[in-house]
């Protein structure tokens, strides 16, 4: 080593292939691949094209990830090392210094390529490299300790990847105008709730519940344990997976809980709804002249005791609903009594609310926690979001997040090969012009509001049609038949879109149910009631000034992708 930094020439066998892959010969998609396996079987992961870092997970820890390699990038430029992720953090972190421009970094890839790993050594090269006084530590520590945090309440195993995220997040970080962190803020999009209430084979819920389940004191205090069976983590096969360390997680989950300053009664209280979900994926359902009934009782007890509501209250709204009417100018009440299914719906409806708030709540103790010391216009911003995904069966929430990535994808386009490529023309470069697919009509068939895009036909269908779940599903995809688009395809019961990264099918049963994601008022009234402060504080809906139609998934995934793409524009990209 010299200077503290790479000796290159030193290092050049070790550093097989070519580092940066702009200056190959040949740049075919053969050629890629190749120069990116000869570097990885000499457990080299990281390779530049231009200005993009390339990164291809290893699946295990790499010791030259590690913080000790960090002070070799300090003040190095790109070329000076070899291609690391800490060159990209350091890249950011100067140039918003000696620029005074707001700094982005967008993490793409597939599901299980390393997007949050990736996110988390960026974020502790800058926690390192930044300076600071004991305020600055806080900001710093609240930033390395909300990951542990969301990652036990945001990722879970999945087939592809054991700490998968299942929602996305953007952290901004402000920094005064000397490289001090002074806050923050983090933006989360779309949870995959659905998760919270059944997962596919082989696949687990969100980590949480299995560091709850680890631990000898938090079983006996919530009435939990390995033995029980419970409904909503019914794999028993994928309650232990060899890399993960339910244990020691939980310990991490409870310190990160107290750095961002939650009380240990609120930490109780979190601790408490969980195992009450838990327990409410137990209540059963019978069937007693095509109406639903709750079998047995006591199923009813633990979950009561930790939402802190009266049992027969529970009872009645897991089963049925107050629908008011009018009747010769009267305002009238009636009890509809559900169907099995239905009941079996609603039960897990408020299973997923209530996993939902909490998380939400997470993000605003972080936020609070993060609050500026003082104001600046200086941010650098890591994008975190899950990947294009592509199962066996795709439903709603990979429509959601595949759309997201058709937006990253369309940023990555105008940001390199659009941009470069006009430049060329406007300094008259000659240069043979790279084709390249731009996914802009693949975002029309979702976002297009004239003709109407696939987002907006599923929010009409939900706000017109009151017939059966399925009739509505079969509605949406008549609708989608009408499309004129070359990258759609329908053929009931599924559609297929030809997305940037492949064609995916999607099963269109419960699109419009989940669309809508709307709680009933009767169990926000009934959370309401609580006697636990906590709980209904959650729940803080005005009743009485409620939308007839409030925002659907679609429309908040669609403004949320939108805002978040003009954030990353007005940053420098990275």
């Amino acid at each position: 080593m010299l200077g503290g930094k790479y000796d290159y020439n030193q290092d050049r066998e070790r550093r097989a292939g070519v580092d940066d892959m702009v200056f190959m010969s040949k740049n075919t998609d053969s050629e890629i691949s190749h120069n990116l396996k000869i570097r990885f079987d000499v457990n080299y992961i990281y390779t530049y094209i231009g200005s993009v870092l390339i990164a291809v997970n290893p699946y295990k820890n790499v010791e030259y990830c590690r913080e000790n390699h960090m002070e070799k990038y300090r003040g190095a430029t790109q070329m000076d090392n070899a291609p690391h992720i800490f060159a990209i953090a350091e890249d950011m972190f100067s140039n918003m210094l000696i620029d005074s421009e707001k700094q982005c970094v967008i993490i793409s890839g597939e599901s299980g390529a390393g997007k949050t790993v990736s996110a988390k050594f960026i974020m502790s090269y800058i926690a390192e490299v930044s300076g600071g006084g004991p305020n600055v530590q806080r900001i710093k520590n609240v930033i390395l300790q909300s990951n542990p945090l969301l990652e036990a309440f945001g990722n879970a195993k999945t087939i592809r990847n054991d700490n998968s995220s299942r929602f996305g997040k953007y952290v901004e970080i402000q920094f005064s105008r000397g490289g001090e962190p002074t806050g923050g803020v983090i933006s989360n999009f779309l949870l995959e709730k659905s998760r919270v209430v059944s997962q596919a084979e082989n696949e687990r819920n969100f980590h949480i519940f299995y560091q709850l389940l680890s631990s000898r004191e938090f079983c006996q205090q919530y009435s939990l344990s390995h033995e029980l069976r419970f409904q909503y983590i019914n794999h028993a096969e994928a309650i232990r997976v060899a890399k993960i360390d339910d244990v020691k997680d939980m310990h991490d989950t409870q310190h990160a809980m107290d750095t961002i300053g939650l009380s240990k009664e609120i930490q109780h209280n979190i601790f408490s709804l969980l195992a009450g979900i838990l327990h409410l994926g137990n209540v059963q359902f019978g069937d007693k002249n095509n109406y639903a009934t709750v079998l047995s009782e006591r199923d009813l007890q633990a979950p009561c005791a930790y939402f802190g509501i009266q049992m027969d209250y529970l009872k009645t709204k897991l089963i049925s609903r107050r629908l008011e009417f009018k009747e010769h100018q009267e305002n009238k009440q009636v009890d509809q009594t559900f169907t099995v299914d239905k009941a079996i719906f609603t039960r897990d409806a408020l299973a997923k609310s209530i996993y939902s708030r909490i998380f939400d709540h997470l993000i605003q103790a972080i936020n609070s926690a993060f609050q500026a010391i003082a104001r600046s216009d200086l941010s650098i911003g890591i994008l975190d979001i899950y990947g294009f995904e592509i199962f066996d069966r795709n439903s709603f929430e990979q429509f959601c997040i595949n759309y997201v990535n058709e937006k990253l994808q369309q940023i990555f386009i105008e940001l390199t090969l659009k941009k470069e490529q006009e430049e060329y023309k406007r300094e008259n470069i000659q240069w043979t012009p790279i084709t390249f697919f731009n996914n802009i009509v693949v975002c029309d068939l979702f976002e297009a509001k004239q003709p109407p895009g696939m987002f907006l036909l599923l929010d009409d269908i939900c706000a017109s049609a009151h017939a059966t779940t399925e009739k509505v599903d079969k509605s949406y995809l008549n609708r989608l038949s009408g499309l004129s688009n070359a990258h759609l395809i329908v053929s009931p019961p599924t559609f297929t879109v030809k997305h940037y990264a492949g064609a995916v099918s999607y099963h269109s049963d419960q699109f419009c149910e989940k669309n809508r994601d709307v709680l009933n008022i009767d169990l926000i009234e009934m959370m309401q009631s609580s006697t636990i402060p906590f709980v209904a504080r959650l729940f803080p809906e005005q009743i009485a000034t409620m939308k007839a139609r409030p925002t659907t998934v679609g429309t908040k995934i669609r403004t949320q992708a939108n805002a978040l793409v003009e954030k990353l524009m007005a940053c420098q990209p990275h």
